[in-house]
């Protein structure tokens, strides 16, 4: 029985129609992905089915007292409190008090009225059976690698995405609507969400490109096409060879039209005798199929891509020795040793934060590794796709980015004018001169990839170039990194996208600990005799180093001095850990190395400096604790 139905619903902004007279029904226990191009309408249909748009036209019926919960791909501006807080907002009336709990139990204040409302609120959240909820936050915040008591105002976009997912899932509505869940996840974060959605209750509505994430979760397939829905009731492969099958008849329908078509212009342009009495049905036949012409919506082009050539490097590529990187106590990279030779296509696998893109900067020349060295060979040709994008010029055109200003580019050693190029990666020409701080993400990675294609190189260094690609796109990147001939290193989250790109991968799998495996995602599953990796949560709160105990009878007194210096510690090693993390946030990012010289000797030095002095401090502080035991 159908819980949402929309019936000749239409919507435009301006001239452009996104929805035009759609029909679609919802049903408890449905499993429908929503695919279609980029900038067909996904998030705005998403909206409309949750009440948040009001369509121009058509109805739009819910169930009454139905629950609704969307995750939007844009993160809200006005997010405010901590992360607990956040996520909590989304149950409610409960969630109220669970924040509220949260925040009074968390203050070292112990005052009867502190007391007492701790009481009052704790049989309140008991007569709402509030603490599975409660459990159930500190869970799903758990999974995704959320600190509960971070200010949410100083988190990045990525993690506030992740609260605005938390806050989704623990709302427990009745229909889920989830535009690009998997964006800023890692491998391991999507295999849960796959998990905990596969046990969702309710109807699940989803936009992505994770085409594992499709495959493993979808009983429906709802396609948005040119403002037209069209519903398949099977999986997506099967999904993918019925709209082959339908663009297939379309197309031989329009090439009939249009020979009929021009057969009737040929006829109209003979003259008088076309205009006589007995010919008007032919007329007014010729009328009809121009407008029939004119109205018809083509199917939007696919992007087209291809990889220059350049001259072979030499047989070794890369060559890394007992490579490690430490940054205090922290091991990030653990003893590595690896040989990447020409024409081999790596991909590179681990949690956020693990220390995947780090790797690719100890590899490129860009890091120096702690211990170990690295050998490059010769003649090699890079090109580099940052999964930040700074090689995009946020306030200049999009012309500008490609070419500098100019009307030719050169590409595979010929000149080709910048507006057609473009053109091959859909950009239309009134785009041509938009800021590239106008762009959505897909279309500034779409720019991104032209901009990178049009370098000759024999060593390509994708990190997450899959991000907002719809999955026509993502096919055609994969068939042509399947056919290069030159060495590919990949970072991605992507599990289908690696299966069928590389042929080895190196995963890091937790303290350092970087292994190489033979084969894709799935191959890598296959021979890990280990449990796949999870990030612990990030807290805000320092672990405290185990003491070593001292033999009996050796223990002392703590003088008061050296009293005060045991309290003092932690605050100064948070203070320099923090400030570690903020020098260590500045030296990964690509533009670091371009500064002058001697900012990047005071920065490394100052890195030096801290490292030595955290060691200090822990020894210190392991010292004086042992002591006062």
């Amino acid at each position: 029985m159908p819980i949402i139905t929309l019936t000749d619903a239409s919507l435009a902004f301006g001239h452009h129609q996104l929805l035009n007279q759609v029909d679609l029904q919802i049903s408890n226990g449905d499993r429908m992905c929503l695919v279609g191009r980029n900038g067909v309408g996904k998030s705005t249909l998403f909206r409309v089915i949750s009440g948040a748009l009001e369509p121009d036209d058509g109805e739009v019926w819910r169930k009454e007292g139905l629950r609704v919960a969307l995750l939007e791909q844009e993160v809200p501006a006005d997010l405010d409190g901590t992360v607990y807080e956040s996520v909590a907002s989304g149950l409610e009336g409960l969630g109220d008090l669970l924040w509220q709990y949260h925040r009074v139990t968390a203050t070292t204040d112990s005052t009867e009225h502190t007391l007492s409302q701790m009481a009052t609120l704790q049989r309140r959240i008991e007569a709402m059976d509030g603490w599975n909820i409660e459990q159930k936050i500190l869970s799903v915040c758990s999974r995704l690698s959320l600190d509960v008591d971070q200010d949410i105002r100083n988190c990045s976009g990525g993690i506030k995405r992740r609260v605005m997912l938390a806050k989704t899932l623990v709302s427990a509505p009745d229909v889920l609507l989830l535009d690009e869940p998997t964006n800023h996840m890692d491998i391991s974060t999507i295999a849960w969400l796959e998990e905990f959605l596969s046990s969702f209750h309710g109807a699940l509505l989803f936009i992505t490109h994770d085409r594992t994430l499709v495959r493993n979760l979808t009983n429906k397939i709802v396609e948005l096409d040119r403002g037209k829905i069209t519903a398949f009731n099977c999986d997506f492969d099967s999904y993918l060879e019925k709209k082959e099958l339908l663009l297939d008849i379309e197309s031989k329908q329009n090439a009939r039209q249009d020979k009929e078509l021009s057969d009737e212009e040929k006829w109209i342009r003979k003259g008088i005798k076309a205009r006589r009495t007995r010919n008007e049905g032919r007329v007014r036949k010729l009328q009809a199929l121009r407008k029939q012409r004119a109205q018809r919506i083509n199917v939007q082009g696919k992007v087209k891509m291809s990889l220059p050539t350049s001259e072979l490097s030499g047989k070794r590529v890369v060559d890394l020795q007992h490579v490690s990187l430490q940054y205090g106590e922290n091991c990030i990279i653990r003893d590595l040793s690896t040989s990447i030779l020409r024409g081999d296509r790596v991909g590179i696998i681990g949690p956020n934060g693990s220390g995947k893109s780090t790797l690719l900067r100890i590899i490129l020349g860009d890091l120096k590794p702690t211990h170990g060295w690295v050998v490059r060979g010769t003649k090699l040709q890079l090109a580099y796709f940052d999964q930040q994008r700074s090689q995009l010029q946020l306030n200049k055109t999009v012309r500008e980015n490609i070419s500098s200003g100019h009307d030719y580019v050169s590409v595979k050693g010929r000149s080709r004018h910048v507006v057609g190029y473009l053109k091959d990666f859909l950009f239309p020409v009134k785009r041509i001169d938009t800021p590239v701080k106008a762009l959505s993400g897909g279309e500034r990675n779409r720019l991104l990839l032209a901009k990178l294609f049009t370098q000759s190189a024999n060593m390509m260094v994708l990190d997450e170039p899959t991000n907002d690609l719809d999955v026509d796109t993502l096919e055609l990147l994969e068939d042509l990194l399947t056919d290069y001939e030159g060495t590919l290193l990949l970072v991605s989250h992507d599990r289908t996208f690696i299966d069928n790109v590389v042929t080895s991968t190196l995963v890091f799998e937790g303290h350092g600990v970087v292994s190489e495996y033979v084969g894709g995602y799935d191959d890598w599953l296959h021979q890990s005799t280990s449990v796949p990796f999870s990030k612990p949560v990030q807290t805000n709160k320092k672990s405290k180093p185990k003491a070593k105990r001292k033999p009996a009878g050796e223990n002392k007194k703590l003088s008061y001095k050296e009293k005060r210096e045991l309290e003092t510690l932690p605050d100064r090693i948070e203070t320099l850990e923090q400030e570690q993390e903020e020098l260590q946030q500045k030296v990964n990012r690509r533009d670091f190395y371009k500064q002058d010289k001697l900012a990047i000797t005071s920065t490394m030095a100052r890195i030096e400096a801290i490292r030595k002095q955290l060691e200090q401090a822990y020894q210190r502080w392991e010292q004086l604790d042992s002591t006062s035991e």
